[in-house]
């Protein structure tokens, strides 16, 4: 090859990484042991497209060594605007740098100089010696380095539409050529750089004087000609352009370790690549890289490219849909598309994909034998399903009097939830390009972690919408099995198979049942609270002496700490905090009895927000139907939304009132509440293995008042309310990672009471505080902490350098293994009664978990075989070292039930 012919291709690394890092959410690029790695797979993906589309000979890649440079040097400020590097950004240049070893290309960095400079540079030895040359950056001062030998490709849109810039692309864009973009740039300005530019002078203006001056040397010449307020401002800030332009200026003919010659691509090393993504779970660039580099490969012959999927998409042709089903070897994927609310749904249009073919379908149209095929298709358990979303698609099934689906292999919402608890969303989308690099462009609903919903109004109709839905299935295929790969390597399999899988179709039918509401009594306790709210905003009214709003943050600043003149809260920036907690802890201190009525009124306020949220969502058939969200809690508790019914307050009168308005169904004979003694201090004390708390509970003792008379060296008659209560606050406290600080606060101590508190406390109980140390140190070593039923949880920041954030990691790695087995006890549990219920053949069913807690309806003479059934599933759910022991009640209301 002719030097005409080979071509250099310029990376400026720090730029583009820092753009791969804004274009891919951090939460969900990370390996199973936490390392981020979003900027790496973005920056990875950028250089095999650039490497394939653009056939470079030669290759480097140039970084910044810091922040500090020549220019600092002579301007401090250099760069100051730009804000302090994301914690999850560091770390990984190295992990660039490793990637560019392994694909075989070379890095440069030069202390003092920018990685602008090496480019520059470079490409000045590439022209010279009659190469061509490419720059990839997303630093602008690039494009005074493109010419006719140089083209610089910018990034438009993150770090995959980039544009191209010639020197006529440059002159059409800014009005002036290449050789004098840096004359503009120093009169405009440069933000990122923190150069200011002269005020009132855009690139237009600026481009109009160096066209007609012929360059900023001949702008300045004349300087004094130049007329109008623009040019005053020019003359006035005229030293600034002047160091901009220094600034500004690339150097060209830097000392460099290597030159043109050493920068030969040669290709890339097929085993140092292989082991760098396999550690980097980069399974699907890898295929890509050997899809469209495979003849750049160095070593070992690379593996064959996994070829993306290519799905043939078709229309049910009446009639063909047995036969479809029948003609499927392996596991099929349905996706669907409809309205879904809780407990509630209705499909549009489904579609099945395995094995490259895809059948697209619209429910309503089934005839007869295609919906008899259908129907026994989904409740064969040897035909394997796998979902996105099961849960919704059971309620859109319960609605078209479908069974529910049988054979589920997997469901990848979940399977991402198990690998990845802490992320946000699940939607199909985020997990195509997650898992397997792809984009898929199907909208999904935000409704329940993606279920999907077709397309928007433009495109919802004929061939694209079928083939949408196609591709939406044949991806969660291709999903389900990276996942499952997945699961497996991290001994997650059977958690998804036992538990989370099938506990899905428990919360559906929970949630599809609902719970029957007392819409007169909610009423009435609404009223109830709207008059209380009133009182406390009169009585506040009163003790100021003038109307004000109470819930304005403002007006009680104002009061508070002008006019009353009480302690300062913590300051924010709009003043000094009025929160509750604030407010409450003001009120600790004076008892000031507008404190007290502030207070009144925003729990009041709280409480009738949360009954009007209740009377709003009784539907038709007079019940309630929460949901129950698996993928919220990185524990792996279940939580409740729309409505919430974990945030109804357990041990006030108020929340009682609020509990009595969930009331038994006709037809059933009472509600039945059943639920865990204790269970997290159960946990802790099988986990620890602590002697004095397992003979405690062995024994039957109450706990806290046994902890309390070691703890305080009193018998267990002189244990009083005040110690029970602290060692309570204590024993939990430690069970959800609580801070000295947090104790003190909680128990309204100092934090030296706090302290002395724990002390004694560990005196006591040696075997908690080893076990506590010893989670932290374990996940530290390994990066993760497990339940007893196996859940995973990954804590990254327990290394970070960052010590709030490590503290933070260390306090929440404390409190996984304990939550999160108290979770899965109930998982299983609630499996356990599900599956005897129906072996049982009872009516009685199932209507809520809340927290520790099981609500069950319970039919005509029935009362005392289900208490029996759900002991002993409870119960058994779980060996510990200690007794699981549960309370039941039963009456005609969920608070009648209490016990």
């Amino acid at each position: 090859m002719t030097a005409s012919q080979s071509r250099l291709l310029l990376i400026d690394g720090h730029s583009m990484a820092f753009r791969a890092f804004f274009a891919l959410p951090a939460e969900k690029f990370s390996t199973d042991d936490g390392q981020v790695t979003n900027a790496v797979y973005g920056f990875a993906s950028m250089l095999i497209n650039l490497l394939k589309a653009e056939e470079p000979t030669h290759v480097a890649v140039a970084f910044d060594v810091s922040r500090k440079s020549f220019r600092t040097e002579e301007y401090p400020a250099y760069k100051d605007g730009r804000g302090e590097t994301p914690e999850e950004f560091k770390g990984q240049i190295p992990i660039i740098q490793e990637v560019l070893d392994a694909f075989g290309i070379k890095w440069l960095t030069k202390a003092n100089f920018e990685a602008d400079d090496i480019i520059a540079t470079l490409a000045a030895r590439s022209e010279a010696a009659g190469l061509s040359t490419l720059i990839s950056s997303g630093d602008r001062d690039a494009i005074q380095l493109v010419n006719e030998a140089t083209t610089l490709l910018y990034p438009v849109k993150g770090v995959t539409e980039l544009a191209r810039y010639t020197p006529a692309a440059v002159e059409e864009k800014y009005g002036v050529t290449p050789d004098h973009y840096r004359d503009l740039a120093a009169l405009v300005g440069e933000k990122a750089d923190n150069l200011p530019g002269v005020p009132g002078v855009g690139p237009k203006t600026a481009a109009k004087w160096i066209v007609k001056y012929g360059s900023l040397d001949g702008l300045v010449a004349k300087v004094d000609e130049i007329t109008g307020k623009a040019g005053q401002s020019l003359r006035d800030h005229l030293d600034d352009v002047l160091r901009n332009h220094r600034l500004n200026n690339l150097v060209r003919d830097l000392e460099l370790d290597k030159g043109i010659e050493d920068l030969a691509w040669e290709g890339w090393s097929v085993a140092e690549t292989n082991r760098l993504f396999d550690a980097l779970q980069f399974r699907a660039l890898g295929e890509r890289l050997n899809a469209n580099l495979a003849s750049k490969a160095v070593g070992a012959v690379a593996a064959p490219a996994a070829e993306v999927a290519s799905t043939e998409a078709a229309a049910l042709v009446p009639g063909g849909l047995a036969a479809w089903l029948e003609a499927r070897e392996g596991d099929v994927a349905v996706a669907y598309s409809g309205t879904f609310a809780s407990g509630a749904g209705s499909f549009d249009s489904i579609a099945l994909a395995e094995g490259g073919q895809a059948l697209w379908f619209e429910p309503s149209q089934l005839d007869a034998e295609d919906e008899s095929a259908w129907v026994a298709w989904l409740a064969d358990a040897e035909k394997g399903k796998v979902v996105h979303n099961a849960k919704a698609f059971l309620w859109g099934a319960d609605a078209a009097g479908w069974p529910e689906i049988a054979g589920l292999k997997a469901d990848t919402v979940i399977a991402a939830y198990l690998l990845k608890p802490e992320q946000r969303s699940y939607a199909l989308g985020d997990l195509a390009m997650q898992f397997l690099g792809r984009e898929l462009e199907t909208p999904e609903s935000p409704a329940d972690d993606g279920a999907l919903v077709g397309l928007d109004a433009a495109m919802n109709e004929g061939a694209a919408r079928l083939e949408a839905d196609c591709a939406a299935a044949a991806v969660i295929g291709e999903l389900a099995v990276e996942q499952t790969t997945r699961l497996a390597d991290r001994h997650q399999a059977k958690l998804a198979e036992n538990m989370e899988y099938p506990i899905a179709g428990v919360l559906a039918r929970m949630e599809i049942l609902g719970i029957a509401a007392d819409e007169g009594h909610f009423a009435d306790i609404e009223s109830g609270f709207a008059l209380q709210s009133k009182e406390a905003t009169e009585r506040a009214h009163e003790i100021v002496g003038r109307p004000f709003n109470v819930g304005s943050p403002k007006q009680l600043q104002e009061i508070l700490f002008e006019e009353l003149k009480m302690p300062k809260t913590k300051r924010t920036k709009t003043g000094y905090t009025t929160n509750a907690e604030a407010l409450q802890q003001l009120y600790a201190k004076n008892q000031h009895p507008l404190l007290e009525q502030l207070l009144r009124f925003r729990d009041v306020e709280k409480l009738k927000q949360i009954v009007a949220t209740l009377r709003a969502t009784i539907q038709t058939d007079g019940r309630i139907h929460t949901t129950f969200h698996q993928t919220v809690a990185a524990t792996g508790r279940l939580s409740s939304a729309d409505p919430n019914l974990q945030n109804i307050p357990v041990r006030s009168e108020a929340g009682r009132n609020i509990r009595a308005g969930f009331v038994v169904s006709e037809g059933f004979e009472s509600l039945m509440t059943i639920d865990y003694s204790q269970i997290e201090m159960r946990i802790m004390a099988s986990l620890t293995g602590d002697e004095g708390l397992i003979d405690a509970f062995v024994a039957g003792e109450d706990i806290h008042s046994a902890v309390a008379a070691k703890v305080f060296a009193v018998a267990p008659s002189k244990v009083t309310a005040e110690h029970r209560r602290k060692i309570k606050a204590m024993s939990y406290g430690l069970a959800y990672g609580l801070s000295t600080y947090g104790l003190s606060q909680q128990l309204a101590v100092s934090t030296e009471e706090a302290q002395q508190l724990s002390n004694d406390y560990f005196a006591r109980f040696g075997k908690v505080r080893d076990y506590l140390h010893r989670v932290v140190e374990e996940a530290r070593k390994t990066g993760y902490t497990e339940t007893i039923m196996g859940r995973r949880r990954y804590f990254p920041d327990l290394t970070s350098d960052n010590r709030q954030r490590r503290e933070m990691a260390e306090r929440a790695a404390l409190n996984a293994p304990i939550q999160g087995s108290a979770a899965d006890i109930m998982k299983t549990a609630m499996l356990g009664v599900d599956s005897a219920l129906r072996t049982e053949k009872l009516d009685s069913r199932v209507l809520l978990q809340v927290h520790d807690e099981l609500v069950c309806e319970v039919a005509p003479g029935e009362a005392k075989r289900l208490e029996t059934l759900v002991r002993e599933q409870m119960s058994n759910a779980a060996e510990l070292a200690v007794p699981l022991t549960v309370q039941a009640g039963f009456g005609a209301s969920w608070e009648a039930a209490a016990h």
